[in-house]
């Protein structure tokens, strides 16, 4: 076997429980190797989203003055709106056998290093957003220093990434139960101990700006896992129904988003920057308030892992020939240093803007990769997709490339953070709407460049894009 072989391929596992080390990166999982069902894609997508990340976003809408209901409306809005393209890309896993990142090749090209690297980048900030919370609660529980809390959280999330698939799967569906229940206890403890903001502070244009921009905010967390869409749902056979896919996708996601960010909402002056602390005295301190902690801590490590697996392809697909397992445990490794720093001060300023500032360039990328979709799709003429041939006809890597870029730059003047307010932001009373107009801009600006590319008979003679061995490259 070649350098290139042990980076990008190894053992896969073979059916629901099979937890020994995936080695394989982002070569195409053959059809032979493929299980499992739709429904565990609910699991994979509730879970994660079961942590006090979704909690904190949850306060948002109240600090920018909007009451309960209108702030509520604002968040599933947003939620929605980012989810339903996650969950449709998570369908391509089983048509590809092949991950997100390194299926987006097709689009790309040589030129997929730039959303590579970017994804890998955001795996490694959510790795702060969440372990964040995951350290201090554990830390809280222990009596230990922040570091030594956020080092063991980090520690743990990096061996299930590095465990892969199957593990993630397995961490997933328990862990849907176990925080179920914590957070049911939490929600039963707000709604008895907490009134309800129904009094908001903003009025007029300002009220409407900052219910653009808590829509937005929640918009951020859900379609941020657009990129890692189809990374766990690659193992699944080709015959598994789309729909399906798609519908227990979706709901995973909207139900537990819609479930933190409504507790943030509600407890919004509990929780504040101290959400750990908020929790323990919620719930009463002792055995209960112990339990809430550690679920935090859980919480943490099953979302964290999913970012790690997810980088370690991304780094893969970036041209680093690096082994999978490897890769993930580096993510682990930086997302700590990460975590020191969103810690050290201003934490609620630094994880607003790092929420934001990590997702603007996703919807881009995501209106790039349903073009080049949809029009392969009309080359084949309904037939079924041989992802092995469609990398052998890449893209040349310039129309994908300037679609993105351009994209991203003229969604910077809807953008508003404490960091950087876009003209068209403070215009609109803080209403950010950059992510509606990077994907936008990206689908009218790379469709007719697509289109240019392949009238020209461009497709014939590019270059084909540097892919594991066997994949067509």
């Amino acid at each position: 076997m070649t350098i290139e072989e042990s980076a990008f391929r190894g053992r896969m596992p073979a059916r629901p429980g099979d937890l020994a080390v995936e080695r394989h990166g982002i070569g195409p999982v053959p059809e032979s190797n493929r299980y499992g069902k739709a429904a565990r894609l609910f699991t994979v997508w509730f879970a994660p989203n079961l942590t006090m990340t979704g909690v904190f976003s949850g306060t948002v809408g109240v600090s920018l003055g909007l009451d309960f209901w209108t702030a509520f409306t604002a968040m599933v809005l947003g939620t929605v709106v980012g989810a339903v393209p996650a969950a449709y890309l998570g369908t391509w896993g089983s048509q590809t056998g092949t991950g997100q990142l390194p299926l987006s090749r097709l689009a790309f090209g040589r030129g997929v290093a730039l959303p590579g690297i970017m994804q890998w980048l955001s795996s490694v900030a959510w790795d702060a957003l969440i372990g964040l919370f995951g350290g201090e609660a554990l830390a809280q529980l222990l009596g230990w220093p922040f570091w030594l809390g956020a080092l063991v959280i980090l520690l743990l999330q990096g061996v299930v990434g590095v465990f892969g698939y199957e593990a993630l799967h397995q961490l997933q569906t328990v862990m849907t139960f176990v925080l179920g229940a914590a957070f049911v206890v939490l929600s039963v403890q707000l709604l008895s101990g907490v009134p309800l903001p129904v009094q908001g502070s903003a009025h007029g244009a300002d009220r409407l700006g900052a219910f653009v921009l808590t829509s937005t905010i929640a918009l951020s967390l859900a379609i941020s896992w657009a990129p890692y869409a189809s990374d766990f749902s690659r193992y699944l056979p080709r015959a598994t129904s789309r729909p399906r896919m798609f519908g227990y996708s979706l709901l995973g996601m909207v139900l537990s988003f819609a479930w933190v960010q409504a507790l943030g909402l509600w407890g919004a002056k509990l929780f504040t920057d101290q959400t750990a602390a908020g929790v323990h005295g919620l719930l009463g301190g002792g055995a209960l308030g112990a339990f809430g902690l550690l679920a935090i801590a859980a919480a943490a490590v099953c979302s964290n892992a999913m970012n790690d697996y997810s980088g370690s392809l991304a780094l893969q697909t970036a041209g680093i020939r690096v082994p999978r397992p490897l890769a993930a445990a580096v993510a682990a490794v930086l997302g700590f240093l990460l975590v020191l720093w969103l810690h050290a001060e201003d934490t609620t300023l630094r994880f607003q803007n790092l929420l934001l500032f990590v997702g603007y360039w996703i919807p881009g990328f995501v209106g790039i990769v349903l073009v080049d979709a949809r029009l392969r799709a009309k080359a084949r003429r309904g037939t079924p997709i041989d992802v092995e041939a469609e990398f052998g006809r890449p893209q040349p890597w310039w129309p994908a490339c300037v679609a993105f870029v351009v994209a991203f730059a003229a969604a910077v003047p809807f953008m508003d953070t404490t960091l950087f307010v876009g003209p068209v932001a403070a215009a609109l009373h803080g209403a950010d709407f950059a992510y509606y107009v990077a994907f936008l801009v990206s689908v009218l600006v790379y469709a007719p460049l697509r289109l240019l590319v392949r009238g020209g008979g461009r497709d014939e003679v590019a270059e084909p894009v540097a892919v594991a061995p066997g994949t067509g490259g």
